[in-house]
């Protein structure tokens, strides 16, 4: 005797149900469309646009007045012979790498130190308050520590004599310049790598921290064998971010330093700037420009190859 096995009804939907699914599943891929569209219209125009624009620039000589006239690669040469243009790339390579040093490892403990109390509203606080100086305009800011580091009316010289140190000359040696440059920089930068931070450590998995607790592992020792090994796409992704940001520092040093004393702090972004707006030489500047994408490009590269090695994905 054999026992028939209950088949499934299957019911259809209503036509005009099928019809309004159909009509939303096309409404949201026009708006997805509408929105990628929008994001690379923005791009081509605001990053894309102007950067084919300076590569091809850069093939010309033009000064605005005169009609364009075509060179070839005679501003490359140019860029590469010129012993102030190779001076600013040394300069912009010596504080690019000394801001994100810096900038990784304040942000770093700041973010360790915050994420050990216990409190949800004092974190709060202190993630605004850090990250407070990056809402500022960095031009406003280099003005403000202009004043502050002036060594004979700054305020910093000034509670430095109070207890017996004498006028520190902060932007008018070379060290000192360069020295107040990334100070400034990295107290500005650091909120933004400190909030990557803080909402890298509170995603930490606490069975691992506990696993390592029971183990015997110290704060020192869970934080490098743990934290910053489970954090280091974090770190990577800061890194390259604060990286591309140091190599086109401009405002800083223009504004406190007016790249001096001497050409101590000189930067790429500074020379490309006198050489386009100052000196009218739009084609050797879209030149300077090239090259420095070239040098970002190159750096961005090395960090990505480094991380194979050093950043360790769950």
């Amino acid at each position: 005797m054999s026992v028939s096995q209950a088949q499934p009804v299957v019911t259809a939907m209503p036509p005009h149900k099928v019809l309004t699914q159909s009509r939303e599943r096309r409404r949201e891929a026009r708006f997805g469309l509408g929105m990628i569209a929008l994001s690379v219209i923005l791009v081509a125009v605001f990053t894309a646009g102007p950067i084919l624009a300076s590569f091809v620039l850069s093939f010309f000589s033009w000064d605005v007045i005169s009609s364009p006239k075509f060179v070839g690669i005679n501003n490359y040469k140019r860029v590469v012979s010129d012993s102030s243009v190779l001076h600013s790339l040394a300069v912009t390579l010596g504080l690019g790498i000394a801001i994100v040093v810096l900038q990784i490892v304040f942000g770093l403990i700041l973010a360790v130190l915050v994420n050990q109390r216990r409190g949800n509203t004092s974190r709060v606080f202190f993630r605004t308050a850090f990250y407070l100086p990056l809402l500022a305009s960095s031009a406003a800011v280099s003005i403000f520590m202009g004043y502050l580091f002036d060594a004979k009316f700054g305020v910093i010289n000034y509670y430095l004599g109070l207890i017996g140190i004498s006028n520190v000359p902060w932007l008018t040696t070379p060290i000192g310049a360069m020295v107040t440059v990334v100070l400034v920089a990295v107290w500005q930068q650091t909120g933004f790598t400190f909030v990557l931070f803080v909402a890298a450590l509170m995603s930490v998995p606490t069975d691992v921290l506990e696993a390592a607790q029971i183990d015997g592992a110290g704060p020192f020792r869970t934080l490098l064998r743990i934290k910053i090994p489970l954090i280091s796409p974090t770190i990577l992704f800061a890194a390259v971010v604060a990286m591309i940001n140091s190599m086109q520092l401009f405002d800083q040093p223009y504004i406190m330093t007016a790249g001096g004393p001497g050409n101590a702090t000189t930067t790429m972004p500074i020379v490309m700037y006198r050489a386009g707006f100052q000196n009218l030489q739009f084609g050797f500047g879209s030149a300077i420009a090239i090259l420095l994408l070239a040098v970002i490009l190159a750096i961005t590269g090395l960090q990505f190859l480094a991380a194979r090695k050093l950043v360790f994905y769950q």
